[in-house]
């Protein structure tokens, strides 16, 4: 069932896009007119403060896929999907406290520049191809296939005419405007979602009637246990609560600590302040996601148990249908302004951090004596090509069943070998530059043979019998686990195999004793990053006690 956009509707969703392509390109002529060249397009000339930083960061990880992907499981798993939010609270007070600092000082443009300071040009150049293919497929392809399946499933909206207009106008303004552009037009996206969000989070609520109509719902029906974020293995094999907690900081440190479209935010900041802050304010937004993403599932859950409304054919139809069956018509054109500024924001995200990495990490290796006017005509052009790119995979990538357990379970073989190196890098000082690159290759190795084996052995269960139990029974959070220990180890011998660090000196780049992270300055008062950081832990540590 399709439902009729009406006149109102369609004029929230046309001032919604025109606004926000031309706030972005406002904000990109502006850096124009000030005269500014890369430092400008790529890092906001270093003017980004702390609420800009927080809200960027937040609509830079909230994508469609969360939308969509957090009501489905929500609905077949109750709250237990919102660890990954919860838990990342605690990975960015590890951003905050324990990178920022470093990247900061070291003035890089790029994570894979940090590497190469503190290891070699090996460790760059790898990350660098690695970052790029991350921001295209997990923040343009994987994006682009969960919008338009919402889009086109709630509003009829055309596959093809979606994708291509949504990726045409964030185009506008990325390709225009830089950092600068895409950071502003983030906190007007992160507001709309957040508001568009709550706005179905309301109308399930009262229509299941309230957290007492729900819990006794879920009484007579035996599912006491989806109100529960941490389960023993018995109940939930494949997330049981052990596996959270050892796998999901693997998953989290890399994400939102060594990936440069996350990073890029906190790498335009003004100072080091504004640069601790904005993740510790982002870490205390994470609180409202699990309430306003992955609760409607649930409370939908109960409404139809309830038998107010039909089941769903297929449970990736659940954020639609809530759509289509709870919020009256006039706001229709809000919820979908509000996918568009999760699949916009995304899309902007990814576009300009494979633009400042192939600019500054690959170009200009080869070309090191590109003008900084020529280097943001070529982080265009790259910016360009990353929406072409992400367009051309989504057939690809719309074969998962699941988008966001297919998301994650890539993510959960790509990440132990950078996490590896990025925590013992700026924690252990003798770690050397060979011992960074070998992890890196041969985890990077590891990850892709062990997803391949995994993948071939569900789509051709007879023809890769062969295959090692352990290889397609383990929990995916628990692999990602085992595999950061073994690159560890790995890391950890190689160093003292070969002690060399790196063709220059890296002193500046790791901590000499690990409470050094929180011996530094901050603001006076309530706004010291110290203070912020233990309000945010102690805060999510009561939370994970209440909801456990």
């Amino acid at each position: 069932m399709k439902t009729q956009i009406s006149l109102l509707d369609g004029w929230v969703i046309a001032i919604y896009l025109i606004g926000i392509v031309g706030i972005g390109l406002w904000a990109g002529m502006r850096q124009r007119w000030a005269k500014r060249e890369s430092t400008g397009y790529f890092l906001a000339s270093h003017s980004l403060k702390w609420p800009a930083i927080g809200l960027a960061l937040f609509a830079t990880n909230i994508s469609c896929v969360h939308l969509v992907s957090l009501a489905q499981a929500g609905y077949d798993q109750g709250l237990l999907m919102g660890n990954f939010e919860w838990m990342a609270a605690f990975t960015l007070v590890l951003l905050s406290l324990v990178f920022v600092p470093f990247y900061l000082r070291s003035k890089v443009a790029t994570l894979p520049d940090f590497l190469e300071r503190r290891y070699s040009r090996e460790c760059r150049d790898w990350l660098a191809m690695v970052s790029m293919v991350a921001a295209i497929i997990f923040h343009i392809a994987f994006p682009l296939v969960t919008g338009w399946v919402v889009l086109h499933g709630v509003f009829g909206i055309d596959k093809w005419t979606c994708i291509l207009l949504v990726c045409s106008l964030t185009a506008i303004y990325t390709v225009v405007g830089g950092l600068a552009a895409v950071v502003i037009t983030e906190m007007v996206q992160a507001i709309v979602l957040l508001g568009g969000a709550m706005l179905i989070t309301w109308f399930a609520w009262h229509k299941v009637g309230g957290w007492h109509g729900m819990v006794e719902t879920l009484q007579v029906t035996g599912e006491m246990t989806k109100l529960s974020l941490l389960r023993p293995a018995s109940v939930d094999p494949e997330f049981p609560w052990y596996a959270i907690f050892l796998g999901y900081p693997v998953l989290g440190i890399w994400y939102f600590c060594a990936d440069q479209t996350i990073v890029q935010r906190v790498l335009g900041a003004k100072d080091e302040n504004h640069a601790r802050i904005g993740p510790l304010f982002c870490a205390a937004i994470k609180v409202l996601p699990l309430f306003i993403f992955v609760l409607p599932g649930l409370l939908f859950f109960a409404i139809i148990q309830q038998n107010h409304l039909p089941a769903p054919h297929d449970t990736k139809e659940v954020y639609g249908l809530m759509i289509q069956t709870l919020l009256p018509h006039g706001l229709l054109g809000i919820m979908a302004a509000a996918l568009m500024a999760a699949l916009m924001g995304n899309l902007a995200s990814a576009a300009n951090s494979t633009a400042t990495l192939f600019s500054c990490d690959i170009w200009k290796r080869f070309r090191p004596n590109t003008s900084d006017h020529q280097l943001v005509w070529i982080g265009r052009i790259a910016s360009l090509a990353a929406f072409v790119l992400g367009i051309g995979l989504v057939p690809l990538l719309d074969r998962y069943e699941s988008i966001f357990s297919g998301l994650n379970d890539i993510i959960a073989h790509l990440a132990p070998p950078i996490t590896c190196v990025f925590l013992v890098g700026v924690l252990w000082p003798a770690a050397s530059a060979r011992s960074a690159k070998w992890t890196m290759w041969i985890g990077s190795a590891l990850g892709v043979t062990l997803y391949t084996l995994k993948t071939l052995h569900k789509w051709q269960p007879g023809w890769m019998d062969w295959t090692p139990h352990f290889v397609y029974k383990t929990p995916f959070m628990m692999m990602t686990f085992y595999m950061f220990v073994a690159c560890l180890v790995l890391q950890i011998v190689l160093t003292f195999c070969f002690p060399k660090l790196s063709h220059e000196d890296p002193e500046q780049l790791y901590w000499k004793h690990p409470l050094d992270c929180i011996r530094l300055p901050g603001w006076p008062g309530l706004g010291d990053y110290r203070f912020l950081a233990a309000l945010t832990v102690i805060t999510f540590i009561a939370l994970y006690i209440l909801f456990r």
